[in-house]
Formats: C-alpha cells, sequence, structure tokens
C-alpha cells in the first residue's frame, strides 16, 4: 500500500489482489496515488459478506474500483452494490468505477444502481479475460495441452486484463470519463479453436481444443473440488453468456485510451515468453 499522505485523494481498489484490481492498484502507485487495498486480507479489511468491514475501509477515501467476486451475476450481488453505493455517498465519496460483464443482465442491473447512485461513475463492461488462460482457470489446461472447454464454435472477443486496468485507471485518475460505459473487448473475434492455435504458436507445442458437453463439463469440475462459486460462475457462462450473444467488437478501449486494444496472439506471446506455460521436458 502507497504511504498515505495527508488530505492526498485515496483510491480503494475493491479486489485488489485480484486480476484486474491488482493491476489497477499498480499503476495508481507508479502514477503517485494514494491507493488502499480492499480485500479480506488486507490492513484494512474489505469483506463483501461483512457489511460491517464497509466503513472502516472506505473512511477518507475519494475513489473506489468496484470488483465483484466472482461475478456481478451472483445472486446477491445487487443488494451489495446497493449497500455499497449508499454507503460510499454517505462517506463522502466523489467518483465509483465499476468492472462488468458483457451479455449479463444482472451486471447491467448493477451498472445502473451505481450510474443512479449520486456519484460521479464509470462503468468498464468487459467481454472474456485473456488472462484465464494463464491466471485464471484455464492455466492447467494450457499446461496439460488441450482446452476441454463446452463452448462449441462461438466467437468471443477476448480482452486483455492490462487493457481493462488502463481503462479503469483511466477513469480513477482523470477527468473526462464520468458516465461513460467503456465496453471493452480484443480487437477480433476468436473461438476457442482459434485460441488454441494461437497459444500452440506461441508455446511451440500443440494445444488443442476440445469441445465437451456442459453437464460433463461441470461433473467434471465439481469432481475436481472447484469452489461452488466457481463452479456457478463457470455453469452461468457458458450456459448463458457463451450464446454468440456477444460475438461483436466494440471501441472501448479506443474511446477510453485513444489507442487500440491487445492482441490474444500478442498476449500470448508475452506470456510465454516468462515462462509460466513451460512444461517438463
Amino acid at each position: 500500500m502507497a504511504t498515505q499522505t495527508d488530505n492526498a485523494p485515496i483510491t480503494l481498489v475493491i479486489g485488489g489482489t485480484g486480476k484486474t484490481g491488482k493491476r489497477v492498484a499498480d499503476r495508481l502507485i507508479k502514477k503517485g496515488h494514494e491507493v488502499r487495498i480492499g480485500s479480506r486480507s488486507s490492513i484494512t479489511s474489505f469483506d463483501w459478506d461483512n457489511e460491517a468491514s464497509w466503513d472502516a475501509a472506505i473512511d477518507g477515501v475519494s475513489n473506489i474500483y468496484i470488483t465483484y467476486s466472482p461475478d456481478l451475476a451472483m445472486p446477491g450481488a445487487k443488494d451489495a452494490i446497493s449497500a455499497l453505493v449508499r454507503r460510499a455517498k454517505l462517506n463522502g465519496v466523489k467518483r465509483l468505477v465499476l468492472l462488468s460483464g458483457r451479455g449479463e443482465q444482472e451486471a447491467q442491473d448493477c451498472e445502473q444502481i451505481v450510474a443512479q447512485g449520486g456519484l460521479e461513475w464509470t462503468v468498464v463492461r468487459a467481454s472474456w479475460f485473456s488472462q484465464n488462460f494463464s491466471e485464471g482457470a484455464f492455466i492447467d489446461m494450457v499446461l496439460g495441452g488441450a482446452i476441454t472447454l463446452p463452448a462449441g464454435h462461438t466467437p468471443e472477443p477476448f480482452v486483455d486484463v492490462d487493457d481493462i486496468a488502463d481503462v479503469a485507471v483511466a477513469a480513477l485518475s482523470e477527468d473526462g470519463h464520468d458516465g461513460e460505459i467503456y465496453e471493452v473487448t480484443g480487437p477480433r473475434l476468436m473461438t476457442m479453436a482459434d485460441i488454441a492455435a494461437d497459444l500452440s504458436a506461441a508455446t511451440g507445442r500443440e494445444i488443442t481444443f476440445v469441445d465437451v458437453p456442459h453437464d460433463a463439463f461441470v461433473e467434471e469440475l465439481t469432481k475436481s473440488g472447484a469452489p461452488k462459486d466457481v463452479i456457478w460462475m463457470l455453469d452461468y457462462l457458458f450456459s448463458t453468456v457463451l450464446d454468440g450473444r456477444n460475438a461483436h467488437l466494440t471501441d472501448g478501449v479506443e474511446r477510453a485510451l485513444g489507442r487500440s486494444p491487445k492482441d490474444f496472439a500478442d498476449y500470448a506471446r508475452d506470456v510465454a515468453a516468462t515462462g509460466v506455460w513451460a512444461t517438463a521436458a
């Protein structure tokens, strides 16, 4: 956490140890901003399941980056976001930036709660993360050489988490983003077979895509001991969201940052160079 200076604006990053939150916090600190990490394990704890912990985390904060784990589509998310917005206003918070999901009605309902809260607001509405294959649920599939998902041939414009973080940081630290919904995608539509091809090219070994029945996928997740909320989220995403509703590109990254989003092939090449996907000979 950055060292706090008297009267300096503080940004609370809820989920500050997660994929986007850690990147947002690191970027803000690098820019010289005061940052407070909001997580169960942070010095000033923030726990979505313990509303009594929120006031201490929000106290003295000017801006909040909001991520709801594991997903805004989860039951109870709307109530939690409503309560947070209400407490933020009471505590004198100026600006909210919400990470949302494309094609999720429940997430869009949460966006409206933030937009109608009487504070400055920005929404970053993201497609599926490229980093799911290197930091998330699918990394073991890449290491194993087969992406086994119930995805069929439905295309999705995977977005790089670094682009999401850059957009969020701009909205948190600059003027001119109030009232904007930045729907962020990568620069091209990709099926899981396309993903496998790019990963194969980046790693120098064959990685295939194997389409599996949805029920069998959920059953294997359950047998693996995956957390219930993760199983619920993946079940929901593959059964509801990945149906073609998001099979189009948007200009959110370009509108927010004035540049093009990062391509999946470039992401795969950069991650491969770190050795994350290296396997034993």
